[in-house]
């Protein structure tokens, strides 16, 4: 008996079930795929954020078996492009603070077992200073809405990017991710564009 497709499970299902397949898929793709996939997607990457004449990046270091930014990230410093990475704020939870990444940069794992920059107040930047934020995501749909791990982090960091015009939020995620329609509450941030290896998709 066939396995249901990923769009077909998403349609009938809660935002829990809507993740775990979602998380599974992605996982299963071979370190072959994924490595090709990460060249792919920075080149493409690459490209929109020249047009945006983007110097002040924010990505995040991959996890769980989301597209890698590596590839994407060394291109960027190549170009002479500040890269930053999101930490767990330290006082305010729910929250994320970015900080400068360079080589130099001492990292560790936080509470969610994702690491981050250790705390430097001097390598810190606000949101609305960054030209780009690279968001993860867990899912996306055909209309931009994208789906996290449910924390709600992002969300909180782009709820105002259309009224300051900054920073620009771009999804990164592998094809596979992508799926028919997402639930959406007020408080969800949709996305302007989503890079993925095969597509570009502006909304």
């Amino acid at each position: 008996m066939p396995q249901p497709s990923i769009t077909d499970i998403v349609e009938a299902s809660s935002p829990k079930i809507i993740r775990q397949a979602v998380r599974a898929a992605r996982r299963g793709l071979s370190d072959e795929q994924q490595s090709v996939d990460a060249n792919t997607a920075a080149v493409k990457a690459l490209q929109k954020l020249k047009q945006l004449n983007a110097r002040k990046v924010a990505l995040y270091l991959t996890n769980d078996g989301e597209l890698d930014t590596q590839a994407l990230i060394k291109m960027l410093w190549q170009h002479g492009v500040h890269v930053y990475l999101p930490r767990l704020h330290p006082f305010t939870a729910g929250n994320l603070i970015f900080l400068r990444y360079n080589q130099n940069t001492v990292l560790e794992r936080n509470c969610l077992g994702i690491w981050e920059p250790s705390l430097n107040v001097s390598q810190m930047i606000l949101p609305q200073q960054l030209d780009v934020v690279i968001t993860p995501l867990v899912a996306f749909d055909i209309e931009g809405n994208r789906m996290g791990m449910g924390g709600g982090y992002y969300d909180r960091t782009l709820a105002n990017w259309k009224t300051i015009g900054k920073p620009f939020p771009i999804g990164y995620a592998h094809d596979c991710q992508q799926v028919s329609k997402l639930p959406s509450e007020h408080w969800d941030v949709p996305l302007p564009f989503i890079i993925t290896p095969s597509q570009e998709y502006s909304f």
